[in-house]
């Protein structure tokens, strides 16, 4: 059974990774150091979020640059909506209790 997208990000080093990858492109050894990792630790968290489809690989010579996929964080985004919603709606009424409180002072 594949693992799902929250299931993947539910490990650190991986989301770690993915915020890296978001700045831009970087080869296996970049993310070694970065991560003050060993190359096939970071390679094991790799292949997971390669076959979540999370990053992709693109081969340059001998090195190979790991690129952030944004497409299925959408799944992550479409959960997130609803809360949003309700953050929102908070934070309105909390607005307007603040401007209430202003206008009585």
């Amino acid at each position: 059974m594949a693992a799902t997208t929250f299931e993947v990000l539910a490990e650190p080093t991986r989301r770690r990774i993915l915020d890296l990858l978001r700045e831009r492109s970087r080869p296996v050894g970049e993310l070694v150091d970065a991560l003050g990792m060993s190359q096939p630790g970071v390679s094991k968290h790799l292949r997971v979020l390669r076959e979540a489809d999370l990053v992709q690989v693109r081969q340059d010579a001998q090195r190979r640059w790991y690129e952030l996929r944004h497409e299925p964080l959408t799944e992550i985004d479409a959960w997130l909506e609803p809360y949003r919603q309700l953050w929102g709606a908070r934070l309105d009424a909390l607005e307007r209790h603040l401007d209430e409180k202003e206008a009585d002072v």
